[in-house]
């Protein structure tokens, strides 16, 4: 299993394991928070924008660390259900839309503390590498690509340092390419993957957005 010292170590790691794309219109989208440091190293290194594609997991009952889903936004469009979890608990679609509304406070809350007024990098017909810093159960990124396919980007490259091997099969079909250095998730998390894994904090977030990448 390959171990990262940390997540910028990691972000070297993807970025090496990138497909060309000297000829493409890059945009790269990172999920808060743990996906922002190696956001940043890649777009750095592409010189290239970074941009954040924000999604909230929505806890299970009595169990918030277990995913029944995650959510981009209101309206139907932006909630995606893990169904067998879903099922597990006896709750509908319904249901796991109600538990989310606490969670869409939330993702104004980091719009507007990450972002501010800035607007949004433009992704319609560009290449767009989606980072995060590693993925257990999928929920999260599943929610993400529905959101990001909705903006009708050119191509969708995957790019995480480490995941569920199960979990990427799955996900193939929904983009042109997965970059994952070590596809299989052991320990049962992501952070064992790492030696150092930190919280990332808000604050952390804040001073990587205000920087250009596109230089």
């Amino acid at each position: 299993m390959t171990i990262y010292q940390d997540r910028e170590d990691a972000a070297r790691q993807v970025l090496e394991a990138l497909p060309p794309l000297m000829d493409d219109d890059i945009v790269v989208l990172a999920l808060p928070r743990g996906g922002v440091p190696i956001g940043a190293v890649i777009a750095r290194a592409l010189n290239v924008p970074l941009d954040l594609l924000l999604v909230r997991k929505v806890g299970a009952p009595q169990n918030p660390e277990l995913a029944i889903g995650a959510v981009t936004g209101p309206g139907n469009d932006g909630l995606v259900v893990n169904e067998s979890v879903a099922q597990l608990y006896g709750l509908t679609r319904e249901d796991v839309a109600r538990l989310a509304e606490p969670e869409l406070d939330e993702l104004e809350r980091r719009r507007q503390a990450y972002l501010g007024q800035r607007p949004k990098v433009p992704v319609r017909g560009k290449t767009v590498i989606l980072v995060d810093d590693g993925i257990a159960t999928g929920t999260t990124v599943r929610s993400a690509l529905v959101a990001l396919r909705q903006q009708r980007p050119k191509r969708i490259i995957l790019a995480v340092p480490v995941a569920c091997a199960d979990v990427l099969a799955d996900l193939e079909n929904q983009v042109d390419r997965i970059v994952c250095p070590e596809p299989h998730l052991h320990f049962g998390a992501v952070g064992g993957a790492y030696r150092v894994f930190d919280q990332v904090a808000d604050s952390m977030v804040i001073d990587l957005m205000q920087q250009d990448f596109a230089t």
